[in-house]
C-alpha cells in the first residue's frame, strides 16, 4: 500500500499475489469467485459498463470486463448478476465507533447488511476514558473484522486542555508511537482548533510526527469563520474537515486543498447544505466525500449507514454516479489506499455490492474480500432477520475486565448537588442557557430570567424550556459536579436524563428537570457501569447499559438499538420532541465547537474558548 499500513488478517497484499492474479486473468488459472452478466459500475471513469464479469481470487479482482469465462474452472464460484450493477462497497471517511454505542465487531456486524466495507474511525472517545491502551485495543479489534475498519490516531484527548479533564491524555509521544502500529492510518480530527491557530508545541509535534509517517492528517474547524483563523488553520496540514454546515464552508475547504467531508449522522444533516457547491456550483466533486460522523445503533439497523447518506445525497440533486464516488474511489484516495479500495479494478480488494437500482440503492448483496457477507437475491440468502449475519465470521473480541469498572463519582449524588445558587432574597437572576439546534452540533448562547426560591437556589422553568444539566466527574471519583442550564429538550415532567457519553470527556453529563431525579439517574450509571438512565416521578422508565468503557455495548445491535428506542420514548413521553436527542444530549459538553458547552471544569464559551459564568446577574 502507498501509505505502509499493512492489510488486514484475511487479505494478503497485492505485491504477494501478483502472479496469482495474472493467471486468472490470463486463463492459466481458475478464480475463486466469477459474478457474471453485471452493469460494471466503474468510478475510475464515471461510467456504467454493460454486459461485465468480474473475477476474484485471494481476496482480489483478477479480471474485471466482458466475458470470464476463461477464468471459470470446475471448483470456481459463479454468481449471476442478472443485470444488476455492480458497485465498490461504501466507505465511511469519518465517524466514531463508539458514538454507535456498539464494540467494533457489532458495529461491523450492523453495518456489513447496508454496504459498507470500509471505514475509517477515531476512537477518541475511549481514548478519553481508557488512553493510549485503550486505542490499541481497538485497533487490534479493528484488525479482526471481514471488512477493512481502519484507525486514526485521537488527537485532542482532552479535546481542549484546560477547559476538561479527561481519564487519560494523548500526546506527541502517544501518536509517535501509534504511528508505529500497522493499521494506523493516520491522525484523528484535530479539535482543537485554537490551538493549533495559536500556536501550541504539543498540537504542532502531533501534526508533525503524523506528516513524517506519510499519513493523512484530519481535520476539525468548528467556526463560522472563513477570514484569517481558517486559513491559519489549514496551513497547519489538515487534509478534511467534517464540520461544515454551509455551502461557504465546503467550497472554502475545496479551495484550501482539503477535502470536505459532508456528514449525515444520527442527529447531523450537514449534506444538504453544502453539496450545492457541486451540484449548483460546478466545483470538482472528487474534494468531496460522503461520511456520517455518526450513526447511534438505532439509525444503523432502521434506517442505514453510508447507503443511507448515499440516498440522501441522491436526493439532494447529486448524480448517483457522482455520490457513489464521493463515498467510494474519493475516500480511499484522500488515505492514500486508492490502490487498494474503493473501486472494482485488478488488483484492488474485492468489495461488490450488487444493487436493481442506483438511486433508491437496495442492497440485494455484499462481498468482502471475495466472500459473500450477504446475499438477498435468492430466497433463505444470508439475511438478517435476527439481526445476525450467518455467512460472517462470528468475531468476538473480548475487553479485559477493568474496561467495564470505569464509572467512579465517589460518592452518591444528593439533589443538593446540582443546586445553582444566588444571593438569598434575590427573587430572581439572569442566567446563559445552552440552546441545542435540532440536527446540527453546534449550540447557541441563550439568555433567560429564572426564578430564585426564597433560599437563593434556581430550579427548572419549563414554561421557559429552561432545564438544569450537570457534568459529574466520574475518573478519578472526585465528586466533582459543575451544573448550569439548557434550552431545546421540551421536558414537561419532573424527569431526567443521564449519561456516561458526554463527548469527548466522557463524564457523566445529566439533564433534567427535577434535582432529586438528577441525582437518581446519575448515582444509578454509578451503579451499573455506564450507559444511559431516564428517571420520571422518581422511577426508572429507560436505560441502556454501555459496559465497555462506559461508551459501548457488546450486545447485537439489534437489541441496543431496542433499548436506544425505548429510551427516545420516554424521551418524548416527559415532552422531548428533538430528533435524536440522546446525541444532542451527549454533545453537551462537547468545549470544541460553538456556542457554550458545559464541562466538568465549569460553563465554556466556545467562540473564546474562556470560561463565563452560569449566572449572569
Amino acid at each position: 500500500m502507498e501509505t505502509g499500513t499493512k492489510p488486514a488478517a484475511g487479505i494478503a497484499p497485492w505485491s504477494e499475489v501478483t502472479t496469482i492474479l495474472v493467471d486468472v486473468a490470463a486463463g492459466r488459472r481458475p478464480a475463486d469467485l466469477v459474478i457474471r452478466g453485471g452493469r460494471w459500475v466503474n468510478v475510475q471513469s464515471r461510467e456504467i459498463l454493460d454486459g461485465q464479469d468480474l473475477a476474484i481470487s485471494a481476496g482480489r479482482f483478477a479480471w474485471c470486463g466482458p466475458d470470464a469465462s476463461h477464468c471459470i474452472g470446475p471448483d470456481t464460484q459463479v454468481i449471476d448478476a442478472d443485470g444488476r450493477f455492480m458497485t465498490p462497497g461504501l466507505c465511511d471517511g469519518h465517524m466514531h465507533v463508539e458514538s454507535g454505542m456498539l464494540t467494533v465487531s457489532r458495529f461491523v456486524e450492523a453495518v456489513i447488511p447496508h454496504g459498507t466495507t470500509s471505514m475509517f474511525v477515531d476512537p477518541h472517545e475511549v481514548a478519553n476514558v481508557l488512553g493510549l491502551r485503550g486505542v490499541r485495543l481497538m485497533h487490534d479489534e479493528a484488525l479482526q473484522q471481514p471488512v477493512n475498519v481502519f484507525v486514526q490516531m485521537p488527537s485532542c484527548a482532552p479535546s481542549a486542555a484546560g477547559l476538561e479533564t479527561t481519564g487519560h491524555e494523548i500526546g506527541p509521544d502517544e501518536v509517535a508511537e501509534a504511528m508505529t502500529w500497522p493499521n494506523i492510518i493516520g491522525l484523528g480530527e484535530m479539535m482543537n482548533f485554537p490551538g493549533i491557530i495559536g500556536g501550541h508545541a504539543g498540537l504542532h509535534a502531533e501534526v508533525a510526527e503524523t506528516q513524517r509517517a506519510g499519513k493523512t492528517v484530519g481535520g476539525h474547524y468548528a467556526s463560522p469563520d472563513l477570514g484569517r483563523a481558517f486559513h491559519a488553520y489549514a496551513a497547519a496540514g489538515p487534509a478534511d474537515d467534517h464540520e461544515g454546515t454551509r455551502e461557504a464552508d465546503a467550497i472554502a475547504r475545496a479551495r484550501q486543498g482539503m477535502r470536505a467531508m459532508l456528514r449525515l449522522g444520527s442527529a447531523w444533516y450537514d449534506v444538504k447544505a453544502q453539496i450545492t457547491a457541486v451540484t449548483e456550483k460546478g466545483l470538482d466533486p472528487r474534494n468531496f466525500i460522503l461520511c456520517t460522523d455518526d450513526c447511534h445503533s438505532g439509525t444503523l439497523v432502521e434506517d442505514g449507514h453510508m447507503d443511507r447518506v448515499l440516498r440522501h445525497a441522491i436526493d439532494c440533486g447529486c448524480d448517483p454516479l457522482v455520490a457513489l464516488q464521493m463515498a467510494t474511489i474519493n475516500t480511499a484516495t484522500h488515505f492514500g489506499l486508492e490502490r487498494e479500495i474503493g473501486s472494482i479494478a485488478p488488483g484492488r480488494r474485492a468489495d461488490v455490492i450488487l444493487t436493481r437500482d442506483l438511486e433508491t440503492f437496495p442492497v440485494d448483496m455484499v462481498i468482502a474480500r471475495g466472500q459473500v457477507l450477504v446475499d438477498r437475491t435468492v430466497a433463505g440468502g444470508g439475511g438478517t432477520q435476527d439481526g445476525r449475519l450467518g455467512t460472517v465470521p462470528d468475531v468476538r473480541f473480548e475487553w479485559p475486565g477493568d474496561t467495564r469498572a470505569t464509572v467512579n463519582t465517589g460518592r452518591a449524588m444528593t439533589a443538593v448537588d446540582f443546586a445553582v445558587r444566588v444571593p438569598s432574597g434575590t427573587g430572581s437572576a439572569r442566567v446563559r442557557a445552552i440552546g441545542v439546534v435540532e440536527n446540527q452540533a453546534p449550540t447557541r448562547a441563550l439568555e433567560a430570567t429564572l426564578p430564585a426560591s426564597p433560599d437563593g437556589v434556581l430550579e427548572a422553568d419549563t414554561g421557559l424550556d429552561i432545564a438544569l444539566v450537570a457534568v459529574v466527574e466520574r475518573h478519578r471519583g472526585s465528586g466533582r459536579v459543575q451544573t448550569g442550564f439548557v434550552s431545546g429538550f421540551g421536558y414537561t415532567s419532573a424527569c431526567a436524563m443521564a449519561s456516561t457519553v458526554a463527548h469527548d470527556s466522557h463524564h457523566i453529563i445529566v439533564v433534567g428537570t427535577c434535582r432529586q431525579a438528577m441525582a437518581m439517574a446519575v448515582n444509578r450509571l454509578a451503579e451499573t457501569g455506564g450507559g444511559f438512565v431516564l428517571v420520571k416521578d422518581g422511577s426508572e422508565m429507560a436505560r441502556v447499559p454501555l459496559p465497555v468503557a462506559g461508551l459501548m455495548s457488546d450486545e447485537p445491535a439489534p437489541v441496543v438499538a431496542g433499548q436506544v428506542r425505548t429510551l427516545i420514548e420516554a424521551m418524548a413521553d416527559c415532552g422531548c420532541a428533538l430528533n435524536n436527542a440522546c446525541m444532542q444530549h451527549s454533545l453537551l459538553a462537547l468545549v470544541v465547537i460553538p456556542e457554550l458547552r458545559l464541562s466538568d471544569l465549569g460553563l465554556v464559551d466556545v467562540g473564546r474558548f474562556e470560561f463565563t459564568d452560569a449566572v449572569i446577574s
